[in-house]
């Protein structure tokens, strides 16, 4: 007679913060979430790719270019299940502290790990966010943070617990990077040798590296 099984340690509830909100100053003003590698854009590559996780949300946030971007995202929904919700920052000149800020605070529901993520990382695929969800599960007893680091350099995605968002957001005004600085002794540094976590698009000579294509 086939018994149900319990799991112990259920798999824990994975939110999204996908941070697409800047402008792209230094590519000419240019949405680099729509930079396009082997014909899909990062930001389509990104949500496939992080599907595979099954996150319960994922809060995109929008600024410069939201109409371009958001597009994109509902596109990519009519052709799948994603729990996407759009945030668009009114204030995205502020910059990218501002986005975080609103996009910590647009999350929803219950959830019990955070990853916050940039959008122009074409070399994050499913390997580089397994690693780090893998990191989390087998996390030495009161780390709280898991932040990729490669040859030393701290590297995104990074994933929190709920326990410091909550945390973050109890303080006004506070985001992830000054509190990470606060608090150390909360984080857990997974040293790896996937270029990805350190690789973004700033420049025409990134584009070119990374093998992309404008969108």
């Amino acid at each position: 007679m086939n018994k149900s099984i319990t799991l112990s340690n259920p798999i824990p509830r994975l939110a999204v913060l996908l941070l697409a909100a800047g402008e792209g100053a230094r590519l000419g003003s240019y949405p680099k979430a729509l930079l396009k590698k082997d014909g899909q854009s990062l930001i389509k590559r990104f949500c496939l790719a992080v599907a595979e996780l099954s996150p319960v949300q994922i809060v995109i946030v929008t600024g410069f270019h939201a109409d371009l971007i958001e597009a994109e995202i509902q596109e990519l929904q009519k052709k799948t299940s994603l729990p996407i919700s759009i945030i668009r920052n009114l204030a995205a000149k502020q910059g990218q502290v501002s986005s975080v800020r609103l996009g910590l605070e647009s999350l929803h529901g219950e959830y019990d790990l955070v990853l916050v993520a940039l959008s122009d990382q074409p070399g994050i695929g499913v390997a580089e966010l397994q690693t780090l969800f893998n990191a989390y599960l087998q996390r030495k007893s009161g780390k709280q943070v898991i932040l990729p680091l490669v040859n030393g350099q701290r590297g995104n995605p990074v994933l929190f617990s709920s326990t410091v968002i909550k945390d973050i957001l109890a303080m006004p005004g506070m985001v992830c990077r000054p509190y990470l600085d606060q608090h150390p002794e909360l984080i857990e540094c997974m040293t790896t040798d996937l270029q990805g976590y350190v690789l973004d698009v700033d420049t025409l000579e990134d584009i070119v590296r990374e093998n992309l294509t404008l969108g």
